[in-house]
């Protein structure tokens, strides 16, 4: 009974760290959005206060003894860092260029390429169920960007980007946690400063920095709460993305985060009038039944799997329990 309980609050635990990622996932898009509309708050700059508001967090957690930090050579992050700053960069400006729902479909693609990724480079299998799926996940997004009225080149290209950098970063953070032998707090304490200092290094080269319109340009109030508040957010989104991956595996947090496009679609179209042709719509229930079908099938593997495990026996008070 006791292996029960321990299963069961083991899922409640995964449960409530996808909930948690799940609202926040949803108030960052929506926020950061915000912000490029109606402040015109530049891209990278912001992203470098979420990688400096991340890093204080993790730091005043540390002094409250949530964690212990565990010394990590910089070399085995370097990929690690620098794909970090590619995922949250590129993804931004795929948001700011795009559409809610081009940039939330385009997303739907990290899980082919996520997919691709593992069976290639780390040997890992999929049933033909599960690779099947990934034809109508893929075959919604292209309908959904060839009938987008907003279409444009160049939101396209960082959206392609942000799906590939985003997809080597999940690979890498499940197989670092793994090899480094940390959690999830451990591995942010240390990337996210050294991702930090990467951006704060290419900021100058793309952006403003003193003058108007640069991070230490004169901005109102409401605008520095606002991008305080996304860094604070985001924090949230970093180490709930890290939690879920190190406990789970990167392809079953990718099929979760899908869920929450539908809920981003309907706010984007509500909150910021994003225009949506039947054509679209078409294309986003094709991708929603190719999530809801992988989920089927990805569940219905992982309890035959478990059916098919024998149970261990331990001889425990002169007699073999299961």
């Amino acid at each position: 009974m006791a292996s029960l309980a321990d299963r069961v609050r083991g899922n409640g635990r995964i449960a409530a760290g996808l909930l948690l990622n799940l609202l926040v996932s949803i108030c960052i898009v929506f926020l950061n959005k915000w912000i490029y509309v109606h402040y015109g708050f530049p891209n990278m700059s912001l992203t470098l206060v979420h990688f400096v508001v991340t890093w204080l967090g993790l730091y005043v957690c540390q002094k409250l003894d949530i964690f212990a930090p565990k010394s990590l050579p910089p070399s085995k992050l370097l990929l690690l860092a620098l794909s970090f700053c590619g995922f949250v960069v590129f993804t931004n400006l795929s948001l700011q260029n795009n559409t809610i729902g081009t940039y939330q479909l385009a997303k739907a693609m990290t899980t082919p390429v996520i997919i691709v990724i593992q069976t290639l480079c780390y040997k890992k299998t999929f049933s033909t169920k599960i690779r099947l799926t990934l034809i109508p996940i893929t075959l919604g997004v292209i309908l959904n960007s060839y009938y987008d009225v907003k279409f444009n080149f160049l939101g396209t290209v960082f959206a392609a980007l942000g799906v590939l950098v985003t997809s080597l970063y999940q690979v890498w953070v499940g197989a670092k946690q793994h090899e480094l032998q940390v959690n999830s707090m451990q591995l942010l304490y240390y990337q996210a400063p050294m991702s930090s200092a990467m951006l704060l290094i290419a900021v100058p080269f793309f952006e403003p920095v003193f003058a108007e319109g640069g991070i230490f340009g004169p901005w109102s109030v409401s605008a520095l709460l606002m991008v305080l508040l996304s860094g604070v957010i985001a924090f949230m989104v970093n180490l709930s993305i890290y939690w879920i991956i190190g406990n789970t595996s990167p392809v079953t947090y990718n099929m979760f985060g899908h869920f929450k496009f539908c809920i981003t679609l309907f706010g984007g179209y509500v909150l910021f009038k994003d225009p949506l042709s039947i054509n679209q719509g078409l294309g986003m229930l094709c991708t929603l039944f190719g999530i809801l079908a992988y989920t089927h099938f990805k569940l219905s593997e992982q309890e035959g799997s478990k059916n098919r495990l024998p149970l261990k026996r331990k001889f425990l008070g002169g007699k073999w329990t299961r």
